[in-house]
């Protein structure tokens, strides 16, 4: 007998099956793992796994969906409950509040058991049918494979804007090569999977972590579908926080430009102190009024507050792996079992849903 780590219940070791087979219980070890964070997306899950179930029986290979709940609060609960009492294949983790969507993901690669892991948003932007296409690469021999976008639908031209100058930027200024046009749907190879995973600090950027541990890698060029139900998890806000997480976890240049700019300032200050005196001596009259005093200081003082707000970022950052609180907290494992590795991130409470809990038609 075999103590899952997730709920503490005995459980008999289950044997291998050959490929091919649809088992009427979790096979003991699926090659496929495909991991989706959701946050309030009760109306997208029942077509995302009816859409997604159908592809990954078309590979003719043992596999399991892992859904992670970051802290809905909608029926995202109950809906992954009735998807899990329907086909043990499809398990969820419900986190104990909303941690972040990096941090979900790590998450899901943490009870991942697959040979190879997918990781993919739940709200049907990402196609469940490029899956397939993801996995005929990794069986040619690459254990990275990461979706690139070829097109945006739905989304605004701000967003496409701002988007693409971010994943540039960070691809100049990162001391790792980024692709670009890339988010977080890609598939890991076990090895890849279990890279990434051990990587455990606070402020998550999962494609850079992704690009960190190298490995043999490929794109597949695809179209970014548009929502089809629900609004976007990913505000203005929220962008700019996952820009600046992306920036501070892969680049030093914050930091360096401050030395820049304070030798850029000593220069300009150096040529203004030779000029002042050279007006005095050769032209018999000195620079005047407050005015210019006052602009130097003000601009003097801004520069110094922008490197001080840089600085406390990084300094912030440290703070966090200081603590070395655990990434998040597992309040309900609906079948995910224990994690690969012997971390334990929480204690199983079962919660039924209404049984009114309506998953939609088709599923």
């Amino acid at each position: 007998m075999i103590e899952s780590p997730a709920d503490g219940a005995a459980v008999e070791p289950a044997t291998a099956r050959s490929p091919g087979t649809q088992p009427s219980h979790p096979p003991a070890h699926p090659v496929i793992s495909v991991v989706a964070p959701a946050w309030n997306e009760a109306l997208t899950l029942p077509k995302f796994v009816g859409q997604l179930t159908g592809v990954l029986d078309g590979l003719g290979e043992p596999w399991e969906i892992i859904l992670v709940d970051d802290g809905s609060s909608d029926e995202t609960r109950h809906v992954m409950r009735r998807l899990h009492e329907r086909d043990p294949r499809v398990k969820a983790l419900v986190l104990s509040r909303n941690f972040g969507h990096q941090v979900a993901i790590t998450a899901g690669l943490d009870y991942a058991r697959g040979d190879a892991v997918v990781v993919m948003d739940s709200d049907l932007q990402d196609p469940p049918e490029d899956v397939a296409r993801l996995v005929e690469r990794w069986r040619e021999g690459y254990q990275v494979v990461y979706a690139q976008r070829t097109a945006r639908e739905g989304e605004t031209w701000f967003k496409k804007a701002t988007a693409s100058l971010f994943y540039r930027l960070i691809r100049r200024i990162s001391n790792v090569d980024i692709p670009i046009d890339t988010g977080d749907f890609r598939l890991l190879d076990r090895r890849a999977a279990d890279a990434v995973r051990s990587m455990r600090e606070q402020h998550r950027y999962v494609r850079g972590l992704a690009a960190w541990i190298g490995f043999r890698s490929t794109a597949v060029p695809y179209k970014r579908h548009a929502r089809s139900a629900g609004e976007t998890k990913y505000p203005l806000r929220r962008m700019v926080r996952f820009a600046v997480d992306g920036i501070t976890n892969f680049s030093y240049l914050p930091l360096q430009l401050a030395t820049y700019a304070g030798f850029v300032v000593a220069g300009v200050s150096l040529l203004s102190i030779l000029a002042a005196v050279a007006l005095r001596l050769f032209f018999g009259h000195a620079l005047t009024g407050q005015a210019t005093t006052l602009v130097s200081v003000l601009f003097l003082g801004g520069i110094q507050l922008i490197f001080l707000g840089i600085i406390g970022e990084y300094l912030g950052r440290i703070y966090d792996e200081v603590k070395g609180r655990p990434l998040y907290v597992v309040d309900e494992n609906l079948g995910a079992g224990g994690e690969v590795s012997s971390r334990r991130d929480g204690r199983r409470r079962p919660r039924r849903p209404p049984e009114d809990c309506d998953l939609g038609p088709g599923t």
